[in-house]
């Protein structure tokens, strides 16, 4: 399975810590990055968590999917490990 978590619909007020803090709960956080816009510097609403291990991050998901942190509803669910894609650079319909 995995050990790396997807938390959505998080409050842009939410911290790393404040995540950290709550998921290590259930069991050891090795690691917690917030997503943020480049260009703003806020938040984009979600995130990643790196359990210690297969059991831990289940449980966090039991745990945590659709219950409420920092005023809002928060999604968790295993985060899919696909490579990341170099996006196109520019608009339009390709290369032309």
């Amino acid at each position: 399975m995995g050990n790396k978590l997807y938390v959505g619909n998080l409050s842009y007020h939410t911290t790393e810590d404040g995540l950290r803090n709550y998921f290590s709960s259930f069991g050891n956080v090795s690691s917690v990055k917030i997503i943020m816009d480049r260009e703003s510097g806020n938040s984009k609403g979600f995130g990643f968590i790196e359990m210690g291990n297969d059991a831990e991050a289940d449980a966090a998901i039991e745990g945590t999917n659709g219950k409420e942190f920092d005023g809002r509803q928060i999604r968790v669910n295993l985060a899919m490990d696909k490579p990341r894609r170099d996006r196109p650079s520019g608009g339009g319909y390709g290369n032309w």
